[in-house]
């Protein structure tokens, strides 16, 4: 083991470690308020669920890249490699849908009391536990396909690759059979990216709107703080901006690697990286910007008063 595996094992330890207390501490303060308060607030219960996708995330990828990164790369054989990937991809999948609707629930939360966005307002709280669960039936169902073409470690260096790991390897196929299976697995992500996008874009919208109509209420003496749900769409579309980005890097770095005849594994390790990123800095974005949080961590104040913002 050189160097550079070294330096990326402990990378990814530190990543693992981080992402996985920072979203693992998210789910306690949440388990504490339904203690307290028997129920959660529809956006606690969307960052719940995510929360809970980036752990399975973090946990499902990240062990076997530090193992791997350790030189331990014969540690997982067919069936293991089919069923770790397999929650992988169940996992970043969920990931994708519950910040779609988490940017989508605050674009519906900020929007305009008028008449058509009334009922909207009411009825799409309700929805939020059937969308969770139906992102579990369609995630499930959606990478049923993934296992069957996924097998253990491979000595070829030039084999095609779906999901590119040193432990892991997927059957070789032609070149029109990779690029149909990365469209059919793409259609899911640019739905849903492309959603939260437009979700947040509106929430701009808005904001801007609020912005001018605060500055008018200074210009005429008037002092006005922000609403919760102003300062809460604020953190959500930079927790969209960051997936993002981040999904954007991903997503080039993959269709580079597709047309290497032979993988880097330098490459590789640092694309594994950033495919974690944002599950292991999003919780963080959370904490830092809710107050509830911190007073959570004193332990001194009633829980049932927390301000949601």
């Amino acid at each position: 083991m050189d160097a550079s595996e070294l330096a990326f094992g402990n990378l990814f330890l530190l990543q693992i470690v981080f992402g996985v207390s920072g979203n693992v501490f998210l789910l306690l303060v949440y388990a504490n308020v339904v203690s307290t308060t028997q129920q959660l607030n529809p956006r606690d219960l969307i960052l719940a669920h995510l929360a809970l996708a980036n752990t399975m995330a973090l946990l499902s990828r990240g062990i076997p890249d530090i193992l791997s990164a350790w030189g331990l790369n014969n540690f997982l054989d067919d069936v293991g490699c089919k069923i770790l990937l397999y929650i992988y991809r169940v996992a970043r999948g969920l990931v994708i849908c519950t910040t779609c609707l988490l940017s989508v629930f605050q674009a519906v939360t900020i929007s305009p009391g008028t008449t058509q966005w009334a009922g909207v307002k009411i009825q799409f709280p309700k929805c939020i536990l059937p969308s969770c669960l139906f992102f579990w039936v369609l995630n499930l169902l959606f990478d049923l396909t993934t296992p069957m073409g996924i097998m253990g470690p491979s000595n070829s260096t030039s084999i095609n690759r779906v999901i590119f790991l040193k432990y892991c390897s997927s059957f070789k196929t032609s070149a029109v059979s990779t690029l149909v299976f990365a469209v059919v697995l793409s259609l899911r992500d640019v739905f849903f990216v492309g959603l939260m996008s437009t979700a947040s874009g509106y929430m701009i919208f808005v904001l801007h709107r609020h912005h001018r109509q605060v500055r008018q209420l200074h210009r005429a003496g008037c002092s006005r703080k922000a609403m919760p749900e102003v300062r809460a769409a604020k953190r959500i579309i930079t927790l969209v901006t960051l997936y993002v980005l981040f999904y954007g890097q991903n997503t080039i770095t993959l269709s580079f690697l597709l047309n290497m005849k032979i993988n880097s594994f330098l490459i590789i390790n640092s694309n594994n990286i950033m495919s974690l990123m944002f599950s292991a800095v999003s919780p963080f974005l959370m904490i830092l910007s809710d107050k509830r949080v911190r007073m959570f961590w004193k332990r001194d104040s009633h829980i049932p008063n927390w301000d949601p913002s």
